[in-house]
């Protein structure tokens, strides 16, 4: 009973682990597809794609899920394509919410995410009414165990990075999109680990956003994890 039971606690675990993967797997396809109709299938020339192929083969995508993906995206192959949207609302307590998503079915989504807000006791906003407390930053967060800071702050400065956040247990490094690869790789080079790397919406105030955050655990914000 006992070689029974450890396999059946493998097998469930395997499918569990399998599930997260193909869930990851999805997302990341759906955004190698949006990178590619955006700006192209070439990573040459497309830097955001060139970021997300990164992002798949750090999961061990498989080449070819890569490359069927960026097909899809620019129309070579058939299959479902998907575009970026946004919502902006609130949520209970006046805490502003910024939503971004990919949809293959923009009607559907935007009912979706209208319960969503609804039932969480906020409501869908105006275009506009909340992004212009974010702003679009390439951000890097590095545990502080894993660099000392004025090292650190030579190394990203240097490399074009717009400004270090000194956190509580880590470093979040700021870059424009255009200069976030750069910064990356130069991160990279020097082999410091990070938890987090991406382009995404940053609020102005981290403070206040933090403050909201807590108050509404069960909201999820454009920030760092």
């Amino acid at each position: 009973m006992s070689g029974h039971s450890k396999w059946a606690t493998i097998k469930r675990k395997k499918g569990d682990l399998d599930a997260k993967r193909g869930k990851l797997f999805t997302k990341i396809i759906r955004e190698l597809i949006i990178a590619a109709k955006k700006g192209g299938g070439s990573v040459d020339s497309n830097a955001y794609l060139r970021t997300i192929v990164l992002k798949a083969k750090a999961v061990n995508m498989p080449n070819e899920n890569i490359k069927r993906a960026i097909q899809r995206g620019t129309g070579e192959l058939e299959g479902a394509t998907y575009e970026e949207t946004a919502y902006e609302g609130y949520g209970p307590a006046g805490v502003a919410v910024l939503v971004s998503a990919s949809t293959d079915n923009k009607n559907r989504t935007s009912a979706d995410i209208r319960t969503i807000f609804s039932k969480s006791g906020g409501n869908l906003g105006e275009s506009g009414c909340v992004s212009w407390m974010f702003d679009k930053k390439g951000l890097i967060v590095i545990p502080k165990a894993n660099a000392k800071e004025d090292d650190l702050m030579e190394l990203v400065l240097d490399l074009g990075a717009d400004d270090m956040q000194i956190m509580e247990n880590d470093y979040d490094v700021l870059t424009t999109p255009e200069n976030f690869e750069k910064v990356k790789a130069g991160i990279d080079a020097k082999k410091i680990a990070y938890d987090s790397a991406e382009v995404t919406m940053v609020p102005k105030n981290l403070k206040i956003t933090m403050m909201l955050a807590m108050c509404t655990p069960t909201l999820i914000f454009p920030t760092r994890k």
